[in-house]
């Protein structure tokens, strides 16, 4: 789950990063609060990628995405991207559980049948 989550938050950090470039381009919108909603945005991903093994990481991430979310109130864009990567955000934790629980599996069939090969007696 983790490689999963890692990889959503690497990407939501370069496309944020290419969103606040588009967004500095609108006359709406100073590039104080562009990059201001993109970095803190952009340096919250990375940070998370370190924590997702502590307790509490998948939760931060959850709070990230809500956060993005929110920041469409500040650049609009945001509304759409937040939304977007919350639901890769979900993608990656329920399908990264699935995946983790088949390496498990796997992992214990090939304990037992190592097992099961040593304490067969050699012929």
């Amino acid at each position: 789950m983790r490689m999963l989550c890692a990889s959503t938050l690497i990407s939501e950090f370069f496309v944020v990063a290419f969103a606040g470039l588009v967004a500095m381009k609108s006359d709406d919108l100073s590039m104080t609060a562009v990059w201001t909603v993109c970095g803190v945005a952009m340096l919250l991903s990375v940070l998370l990628c370190g924590m997702l093994g502590r307790p509490g990481g998948v939760q931060l991430g959850w709070a990230l995405q809500i956060g993005l979310i929110a920041s469409g109130f500040v650049v609009p864009v945001m509304f759409f991207l937040g939304a977007a990567f919350a639901g890769l955000w979900w993608a990656s934790i329920h399908y990264g559980r699935k995946i983790d629980e088949a390496k498990a599996r796997w992992a214990a069939q090939a304990e037992a049948a190592e097992a099961a090969e040593a304490q067969a007696p050699a012929q």
